[in-house]
């Protein structure tokens, strides 16, 4: 317990799936936690779950790829709690459709949530982190990795994550700045769960997985709350995998 205690996290996409995991256990674990979404009912259960836990909770509409958006987030926050220790980046979008399918318009709208929406909330924290130093965790995914026919456009946007994250890593260390990004497999959400319809379509989904299952949005906020507490300070520009093996076969 405590890992987190005196920390201001900030997290994205926290209205439901993994967010609301994050959100929860950070909470649970002593960070003062602003939920940040797009959908403010969800988001705003999310932060009534964190106050019946006992933790300290405020929700923030928001659009992650609106720079203006960005910055009256962290104004609030800052205002709110004093300063912002941990930006969770995990807000993002699916797309499964073939690349002759995929519109620009298609293309436009993924890049610009995960890839574009990452790069403004990492742009924009640096000022507030520059002083005591911070954690940035930049969600990707198994797909920033490895390819998977029918995930080119949403592949190439979490690509992007993981470059981002390990060139801000250099460009961030003498702020004592850390920059990692995090790459769950298939993850048992609210997003996933219609395709993950009988033991058929898991295991079509979850192809060679060595742990023949979909995580738990449990199992990947324990690797936030790692990368978000002190645990981790010597953990930089590196990659943390949460996949039940995909990558590695």
């Amino acid at each position: 317990m405590n890992r987190v205690t005196h920390k201001t996290v900030l997290v994205t996409g926290a209205a439901s799936g993994m967010g609301r995991a994050h959100c929860l256990l950070l909470a649970q674990e002593g960070a003062r936690v602003v939920a940040t979404d797009r959908d403010p009912l969800g988001g705003q259960e999310t932060v009534a779950q964190i106050g019946h836990l006992g933790g300290i909770g405020l929700f923030i509409q928001h659009d992650v790829a609106s720079e203006s958006d960005w910055q009256r987030v962290i104004h609030t926050a800052c205002q709110a709690y004093g300063t912002v220790n941990v930006l969770v980046n995990n807000a993002g979008i699916g797309l499964y459709k073939p690349t002759v399918e995929t519109s620009l318009a298609d293309w436009d709208h993924i890049q610009n949530i995960n890839a574009r929406g990452t790069f403004i909330g990492c742009r924009e924290i640096v000022p507030v982190m520059q002083a005591a130093g911070g954690s940035i965790i930049n969600v990707s995914s198994t797909y920033g990795l490895v390819g998977r026919a029918g995930f080119a456009a949403y592949a190439a946007s979490k690509g992007a994550v993981r470059m981002l994250s390990k060139a801000l890593a250099a460009e961030l260390a003498p702020f004592n700045i850390r920059v990692n990004s995090l790459h769950p497999g298939t993850i048992d959400t609210n997003l996933t769960r219609p395709v993950l319809t009988s033991p058929e379509a898991i295991a079509a989904i979850i192809g060679p997985q060595l742990i023949r299952r979909p995580g738990l949005a449990s199992e990947v906020a324990s690797a936030v709350l790692y990368l978000a507490s002190d645990e981790s300070s010597f953990v930089t520009g590196t990659e943390i995998v949460v996949d039940g093996g995909y990558v590695s076969v």
